[in-house]
């Protein structure tokens, strides 16, 4: 069975459940244009908004939420935020010693679109993707711009199709 044979048949999956996390120490939920953005295009793509949380960058707080949806059988976290090179961007420690396996094409990819938007600036990103017990997780950065361009090119076009290679 080809890629496009595997998209048709993901196709049949419904609405997904999904969680959003926004990981700052600045922004509150008023100000979190990206949280916003991220539950609005799921929820237009017809996916249920299970949990929305916005957490300061405080390891253990990180960890503590992500297993906690991770038991509940989210079907998919979205985080935004705490992915740069500064000391207090934790969110990536946080949800990397959570995963079964790491979707390393997705950061990958990722940077390489960010590098057509934004130039070298894109190598300080260490957004990534991966499963933990059944769920999907992805971290992107705090920028809508940057949530845009996962979401639109990356995220969402693949999303129904991950759900069910994950499910098999």
């Amino acid at each position: 069975m080809g890629v496009e044979e595997h998209k048709e048949a993901a196709e049949a999956i419904g609405q997904i459940s999904f969680a959003v996390i926004t990981v700052s120490d600045s922004r509150h939920e008023a100000e979190d244009e990206s949280g916003k953005l991220i539950r609005e295009r799921v929820q237009e793509a017809g996916h249920r908004l299970v949990g929305y949380q916005v957490l300061k960058n405080d390891l253990a707080a990180i960890q503590r939420e992500i297993s906690h949806l991770v038991e509940a059988k989210v079907g998919c976290i979205i985080t935004s935020g705490g992915t740069g090179v500064g000391r207090r961007d934790v969110t990536i420690e946080g949800v990397a010693p959570l995963l079964d396996k790491s979707l390393e094409g997705f950061g990958e990819i990722f940077r390489y679109l960010s590098f057509q938007e934004v130039g070298s600036a894109a190598l300080m990103s260490r957004a990534m993707a991966g499963t933990s017990r059944g769920t999907l997780i992805f971290c992107l950065p705090g920028s809508p711009k940057a949530v845009k361009l996962a979401l639109e090119r990356l995220i969402l076009p693949e999303l129904k199709h991950l759900i069910r290679e994950l499910q098999r």
